[in-house]
């Protein structure tokens, strides 16, 4: 049980949330709902301990165990299936005991460990840490791979894996979808449902929430507010709650009848397609989910060009991909597709099938490796990626922003569209460089707004928004008359501004005939296809004879004898190169600052900052030649034994 009574905590003189008095029993799985900066990542904080209620207290059961994901993940040279395995702290002490007890000899601690490894269901670990891994999108032969070789997203997906890996009672996570793709986030989901704890769950993805969630808390005007049921339950609950406040139901009405007014325009170019029913019934709900969202702060429109043509954009036998200094590399092939006005079409398929990189070729930002591009006369493209948040001028404000692209449009029009998208009065003022990600994605999104396109490319283009700028997105989006092609694990939206699906895999892209629950059950199918053929290549290898089996298994136990003492040598450097790097990067931070050369008062510990540099790189080149050696001398060793 986790309870707060009377708390009330405090972000500098501003309350965040007070007098919060909320009980969550075991076994509850909680989403966590409020604006960005309403106090969810501290409610985070205050459970874990590692800050102090400013009023009341927080009380927690005895003995439950707490696994929490990180928001920052260090480059290490570790394969990522062990830095997941580090995770389980309990049965890494017990592994590293017993690798002592094997050295001293002590074989009746030998048998007390093995035993305790068999308890904490150790001997199963590798095969439980790989099965999260490619669940979030690795592949096999990525798990030996260094975390250092993956980008920080992916580094993401490796720690969520370590995080879900550790033994827990209460399981806390802070956006763990904004790094996953709709594959990994539907694998996710079922895991999710099957956890036995509690789970406390930030999330910004209304069908997720829905799909693993029994109890909402919500953020609302610094108090806490706890709903039973899923999210949808807690959206009619506040809706109805809200009804009863006379000048917000007047609010409700006005937006009932604009979406009801939408839908029924809808309603005549709606095709009998799957996904175009789908989509119809979606926004029949919208005009219902919009009540509860009626206070919200944002509310924009995504106008389209007054030109366009038809087609707007041709590919014809294109092949697509990238080029490097030495080769090819090929994601697409035999791609022909043309893009009609008022096509609104969601791209599906498995990570790295090519999904962005279609939509940078249609872009013409990445050129076709073969093939032909063709755009239409009046073709204008609005492009929005999570990249284009890195081009922003963050010494600029979001008035220069919009200024710098229309320089005779009007102050006053200028600052009322960019109050739709959260910059309300002299915000739109404020230096875009102190903006969290969310604001950010807002601005990059109204940018593109600004342009007016006939072609929306929006790849992802929900991560780092709340609930409430997600929602309006969606209305935008379904009210946008010109053509949207996007990539988005977000499914109400796919839901609610799509008509068509294309699949990308296997190299090709291709119409796909269904809704969402079509292609969940295509990944299923996908997956047993996968599963079935690891097995029969399995049964083969066990139809080997008897006795050839019998004879690798003496010839694998005594290579792994033989190799034993190398491979202990070899960790033990990397260890210790790994706490000397550590430490490194300490002193090297503090070398990093401006006032250590200038201060008088600092000058011993200049001295001493940078006489512990050299010696941490000495001790470093030398590990680095024990580790070499102790490598070299394994592999030879296994050739040797081989041969």
């Amino acid at each position: 049980m986790i309870a707060l009574r009377q708390v009330t905590l405090q972000r500098g003189a501003e309350p965040l949330f007070e007098g919060a008095d909320v009980t969550l029993h075991a076994g509850y799985k909680v989403g966590i709902v409020g604006p960005n900066g309403a106090g969810k990542s501290s409610l985070f904080s205050l459970v874990l301990g590692q800050i102090s209620a400013d009023k009341g207290n927080v009380e927690m059961s005895g003995g439950q165990r707490i696994a929490h994901m990180a928001q920052e993940v260090e480059a290490l040279s570790r394969p990522i299936v062990d830095y997941v395995l580090d995770g389980d702290t309990e049965l890494r002490r017990t592994e590293a005991a017993l690798a002592d007890a094997q050295v001293s000899g002590d074989h009746q601690r030998e048998a007390e460990l093995h035993g305790t490894i068999e308890a904490l269901d150790g001997y199963s670990a590798p095969s439980r840490a790989a099965q999260l891994l490619v669940g979030l999108g690795f592949s096999q032969q990525q798990l030996s791979q260094p975390l250092s070789a993956f980008s920080g997203g992916w580094r993401m997906r490796a720690n969520l894996a370590r995080t879900l890996f550790m033994p827990s009672d209460v399981l806390l996570l802070d956006e763990p979808t904004n790094h996953l793709d709709l594959d990994a986030l539907l694998w996710l989901e079922q895991w999710l449902i099957r956890y036995p704890g509690t789970l406390l769950l930030i999330s910004h993805d209304r069908d997720f929430l829905d799909a693993v969630c029994d109890h909402i808390l919500h953020f609302d005007r610094q108090q806490l507010v706890l709903y039973r049921g899923n999210y949808t339950t807690f959206e009619r609950t506040r809706a109805e709650k809200l009804a009863l406040q006379q000048a917000v139901a007047a609010k409700q009405q006005a937006r009932r009848e604009e979406i009801e007014k939408f839908v029924a325009r809808f309603r005549y170019k709606a095709t009998k397609a799957r996904q175009a029913q789908s989509r119809l019934k979606m926004l029949e709900r919208m005009g219902t989910i919009a009540l509860a969202h009626v206070d919200s702060p944002f509310h924009f429109t995504l106008p389209s060009s007054e030109k366009t043509s038809h087609p707007l954009l041709v590919l014809d036998e294109a092949t697509l991909g990238y080029r490097t200094a030495d080769n090819e590399h090929v994601q697409l092939e035999q791609v022909r597709l043309t893009l009609l006005p008022g096509q609104r079409i969601g791209l599906l398929g498995p990570n790295g099938a090519g999904k962005s990189t279609l939509i940078k070729s249609l872009t013409g930002a990445l050129p076709l490796l073969a093939g032909t591009r063709i755009p239409g006369e009046h073709l204008a493209i609005g492009y929005f990626a999570q990249h284009q948040l890195e081009g922003l001028d963050l010494a600029s404000t979001p008035f220069q922003h919009v200024q710098r692209l229309s320089p005779r449009a009007a102050d006053s029009e200028i600052r009322s569209f960019l109050g739709g998208f959260g910059f309300p009065g002299d915000d739109v003022f404020a230096e875009v460089g102190q903006f969290s990600g969310g604001e950010k994605a807002r601005l990059a999104l109204a940018l593109v707004a600004w342009q007016k396109p006939n072609l929306l490319l929006l790849d992802e283009p929900t991560n780092h928004l709340d609930l409430e700028m997600r929602e309006a997105l969606t209305e935008a989006l379904a009210a946008f008359e010109g053509t949207v092609i996007v990539v988005s694990h977000d499914r109400h939206l796919l839901k609610a501004t799509v008509d068509e699906f294309w699949r990308v895999a296997d190299h090709r892209v291709e119409p796909f005939d269904g809704d969402l629950e079509d292609y969940r059950l295509w990944l299923k199918q996908r997956l047993d296809a996968t599963r079935r053929e690891a097995r029969e290549e399995k049964a083969e290898a066990v139809e080997a004879p008897r006795e050839d089996r019998k004879a690798s298994r003496r010839a694998a136990a005594e290579l792994r004898e033989k190799l034993r003492p190398l491979k202990r040598e070899r960790d033990k450097a990397e260890q210790a190169m790994e706490k000397v790097q550590e430490e490194l990067a300490a002193v090297e931070g503090r070398l990093a600052d401006p006032e250590l050369y200038t201060a008088e008062e600092r000058k011993t510990e200049l001295t001493d900052s940078l006489a512990r540099q050299g010696e941490l790189k000495s001790r470093l080149d030398d590990l680095e030649q024990q580790w070499l050696a102790a490598e070299e001398a394994l592999e030879q060793m296994s050739q040797e034994l081989a041969g």
